[in-house]
């Protein structure tokens, strides 16, 4: 926030009051305040949230006589951002955003401040034309900047010349002062800004692999001479406390890291491998989820079924679907949702994947014999009144999860199955008797991640053969009228969906940049929620198929996956490509 005269803060107060965006006697307690902890008054405001940041900036810019700009939900290229280096964006906390007619357009938070403006103008040797934006707008380009993975392949050509015996002898020194710590940074810190859920390190013949999974897709960002991997594997081993003369067996380790402004948890896994050992870890960024189950893509008919599922004082409700499809979160979802000081909510996990305060959450270890299954008994002698299990593999955990429910507890779990009604055969298999599946599952999650389309886009008329899909898919759930389509976003939770019949329908697709990779950024998921019915239960009983007991749900009202994904692509939230290359299988 600009440091404003006695004067200029004056007629800033007076807007804010002829606007109405304030009382007078808000600002006279505000003013008696700021005197009183000596901060400045506009500051009072914005913390006691008698005005918002973004209004108060615009307010100030306006008083000033200074362009204002908003860039909360703004993208800059790639190649605009080079104009101004990172670290000079970062001190003046001044950020580019156009070329004009050789002169650059910067945001800054101090937009009146000359002495600033004219040394960031000589720094970057161009004349600059000046708007104001709030910290939360420059952050949010300043969260743009790529962290330059070049200098990764200097720290390889420096490290080179270390022999592999000196890494084995002074290891300790490796830790602090060897260049391959600078490097594991710069991968992280990388993979943290580009919003990735995984980093591999793969070993080949002759060179390093490193790719980063960014929204479920993996991609290649560098390869490193060979010399490099025992180094960086073991800089890994250190940090994630594994043995470093171990290279036989798998390890499992985490470790936690401070990466722009941001606490992330890692976790890693270690495997030998043809060429030597590969590294998988997994970045779980602590304030990057907010568990909330509308934002996580459950509407309408679907979110309606899980809340009645976990209303209920006992019973199941199982998530499933394949590794990385977003279970574990829907799970702490519909724990957010329950959490309360009347209940006790004990976990078993295999990993904690995110802590959460009000929950007693336990760590599997099966190196001291704390399993799934040993785990489940103890928690039931805990008092809980919601039991959550990270995820039932066998026939133990099974038995016990049922049990549990029998006995009076809400117990939510996961399953490796394709679709929810695969649930259900998949615990005959384990062994678990018909009639107490039956009595015991409540309500069944069948889940899918896919890939927002970016916000900036084109608009196309669906091919003939796109259009024949649609409506082979969700053309029933579509409304037939207009009188019907609020009728049908009520039902199904969808706004604005066309009309059936149509020869060809509006989609959207995303365009290629380096922020947005093939037109997608971020990701949302496709989901179908099955109520365990009166029907459903005799169909259990009786041992049908799977495919039968998706029939009966799709017939009582449940939206598949794949509706599900077409209807999302109609709303443009993601596309068909996209929706057919996630649930191909369902």
């Amino acid at each position: 926030m600009s440091v404003l005269t006695d004067q200029a803060q004056q007629k800033l107060v007076q807007l804010l009051v002829d606007e109405g965006l304030t009382t007078r006697e808000l600002i006279e307690a505000s003013k008696a305040e700021a005197q009183q902890t000596n901060k400045p008054l506009l500051s009072i405001l914005v913390t006691n949230d008698i005005v918002d940041d973004e209004l108060l900036t615009h307010a100030t810019a306006h008083v000033l006589g200074v362009p204002y700009v908003n860039l909360r939900n703004s993208v800059i290229d790639e190649s605009i951002l080079g104009l101004v280096p990172e670290d000079l964006a970062s001190r003046f906390m001044a950020v580019p955003l156009a070329e004009t007619n050789n002169r650059l357009a910067v945001a800054m938070i101090d937009a009146d401040n000359v002495q600033a403006v004219d040394y960031l103008a000589n720094s970057i040797e161009r004349p600059i034309k000046v708007f104001m934006a709030s910290q939360e707008s420059i952050q949010h380009i300043l969260d743009q900047y790529k962290t330059d993975l070049s200098t990764v392949d200097e720290v390889a050509e420096e490290s080179k010349s270390d022999s592999l015996d000196q890494e084995h002898k002074e290891i300790k020194t490796l830790v602090q002062d060897s260049p391959i710590s600078r490097a594991l940074s710069t991968i992280l810190e990388y993979a943290v800004k580009s919003k990735a859920s995984d980093i591999h390190v793969e070993p080949l013949e002759k060179s390093l692999k490193i790719r980063v999974r960014v929204d479920g897709v993996l991609r290649e960002i560098m390869q490193l001479p060979k010399s490099i991997e025992p180094p960086l594997v073991s800089r890994i081993k250190i940090l994630s406390s594994l043995k470093i003369d171990e290279h036989r067996t798998p390890q499992d380790g985490q470790f936690t890291v401070a990466v722009s402004n941001k606490e992330v948890d890692l976790r890693v896994a270690i495997s030998p491998v043809v060429w030597g050992e590969q590294v998988v870890i997994r970045l779980l960024d602590k304030s990057g989820n907010t568990f909330d189950l509308a934002d996580m893509g459950y509407i309408g008919r679907a979110l309606r079924t899980i809340k009645k599922g976990i209303k209920r004082p006992s019973g199941m409700i199982l998530t499933s679907g394949p590794t990385g499809s977003g279970k574990s979160t829907s799970l702490y979802a519909l724990i957010k949702e329950i959490k309360d000081d009347t209940i006790n909510i004990v976990t078993l996990e295999d990993p904690v994947e995110y802590k959460m305060q009000g929950v007693n959450q336990i760590q599997v270890n099966t190196d001291v014999g704390l399993t799934f299954a040993s785990g489940l008994r103890s928690i039931l002698r805990q008092d809980p009144d919601v039991v959550m299990v990270g995820e039932i593999r066998d026939k133990e955990t099974a038995n016990l999860a049922v049990q549990a429910a029998l006995t009076g507890h809400l117990v939510f779990s996961t399953l490796h199955t394709n679709s929810a009604a695969g649930v259900l055969p998949r615990l005959l298999d384990m062994g678990i008797e018909p009639f107490l599946i039956a009595s015991t599952v409540n309500t069944i999650i069948g889940q899918r991640l896919v890939r927002r389309v970016a916000p900036k886009r084109d608009i196309y008329n669906s091919t003939p053969i796109e259009t024949q899909n649609i409506l082979s898919t969700v053309g029933h759930l579509l409304p037939k009228a207009t009188s019907e389509a609020l009728q049908v976003a009520q039902d199904l939770g969808y706004k604005d969906l066309p009309l059936a019949g149509q020869n060809a329908y509006t989609l959207v697709k995303g365009k290629d940049s380096p922020q947005t990779p093939n037109g997608y950024a971020g990701r949302a998921g496709l989901y179908e929620v099955m109520d365990v019915s009166e029907e459903i239960q005799n169909l259990i009983i009786n041992r049908s198929t799977s495919a039968e007991i998706q029939r009966l749900a799709v017939s009582q009202g449940m939206v598949t996956m794949r509706q599900d994904g077409y209807l999302k692509s109609l709303c443009g939230i993601t596309t068909l490509e996209e929706v057919n290359r996630v649930a191909a299988d369902i």
